[in-house]
């Protein structure tokens, strides 16, 4: 009896396993012929490096599953949109469905659909603009199916610290975004500034960064800047109150399309007579970003200190030597002087569009 006992659970126990194991690989079957993703999108690179003026073209390509039976019964429609620093909302770009086309905003007339194969959704963004910089996610919908790629576009160029004519600490965070604007530039990304960083910027004075957050670059630490005993790094001050807190601000700026220049003049001018002798050699006086830019990128070298746009007066120096800068390659800051009667040189820039 006992026997006979024994031999029931076993078959009880067999057949439960069995059907068990039957079951799970029976789950795992359906699952993936009947839930798996039937369009994937991906993307062959996912960063890449362009400048102001230029084109890029973001990749992104779709595949269909076309065993499925429904395959090719939707319109395909391509959608691309700009995550913003914070990620909290999608800015749109390009929409493409069949023959309705549209793109947005200032993208309007610089963009389209490279589509050099079938399964081609890639961006093509002419005329870059300071304002191109950062994340482009590509969306690909069939029907219910959907799936996406993020890309991000990186420019080249240089960041700079800017403090107005009142001085430090005077700007809250959309001032800031206005006066790194106003001198031909874009609020400075967290990416941008760590890659300044990395290069060797150093500055001890708090700005706004375009994700609302407040930091500043350090390489060589000191008892004024966070403590000489620190490591090296982005001090950060964390998000602020954008209406309230006011500090500097981290601006970014790329090559620009005219001439940058030093106006040979008979006579130092004052700031009104700066900007006369600007427009009369067919120029308008220069802007912080274009200084920068110009030091930076094409090695601009002068000694000679000169009216900006902003009334600061300012020399760059890319060659280091006595009088000049005679440690370090950098734009040299005079500081704001008296519009009216202190006299100086002036720079100007000439447009070639």
């Amino acid at each position: 009896m006992r026997s006979l006992l024994f031999l029931v659970l076993i078959s009880f126990c067999w057949a439960d396993h069995h059907a068990a194991n039957f079951t799970l690989e029976h789950d795992r079957i359906i699952h993936i012929h009947e839930n798996g993703p039937r369009l994937f999108v991906e993307a062959e690179q996912t960063k890449l490096f362009s400048q102001r003026g230029g084109n890029v073209t973001l990749p992104c390509k779709f595949y269909r599953d076309h065993a499925s039976s429904d395959s090719g019964s939707h319109k395909i429609r391509v959608k691309w949109t700009k995550l913003t620093s914070d990620y909290l909302k999608e800015v749109d770009v390009y929409v493409e469905m069949g023959y309705h086309k549209k793109s947005y905003g200032n993208y309007q007339g610089r963009v389209f659909l490279r589509k050099s194969t079938e399964n081609d959704a890639s961006l093509v963004i002419n005329n870059i603009m300071l304002e191109d910089y950062g994340k482009y996610k590509c969306e690909v919908i069939e029907g219910l199916e959907d799936d996406t790629a993020v890309v991000s576009l990186d420019l080249q160029g240089i960041v700079f610290p800017y403090f107005p004519r009142l001085g430090r600490y005077n700007l809250n965070f959309y001032e800031a975004q206005k006066a790194c604007l106003d001198q031909d530039a874009v609020i400075a990304s967290f990416d941008q500034l760590y890659e300044a960083w990395r290069s060797g910027l150093d500055w001890c004075n708090a700005g706004w960064l375009s994700d609302g957050s407040v930091q500043y670059p350090i390489t060589n630490p000191r008892e004024p800047c966070g403590g000489k005993n620190t490591v090296p790094g982005i001090r950060n001050y964390g998000f602020s109150n954008k209406d309230q807190n006011r500090y500097d601000v981290f601006c970014f700026t790329s090559h620009f399309n005219g001439r940058f220049y030093y106006l040979i003049h008979p006579t130092k001018l004052t700031y009104d007579e700066a900007v006369q002798a600007c427009l009369k050699d067919g120029a308008q006086i220069a802007k912080v970003g274009q200084i920068f830019a110009a030091w930076k990128l094409l090695g601009y070298d002068r000694c000679d200190a000169g009216w900006l746009a902003d009334g600061s007066v300012r020399y760059p120096i890319s060659k280091p030597r006595k009088r000049c800068s005679p440690t370090e390659a950098a734009v040299r800051f005079v500081g704001f002087p008296d519009k009216k009667h202190k006299l100086y040189g002036v720079y100007c820039f000439r447009s070639y569009q």
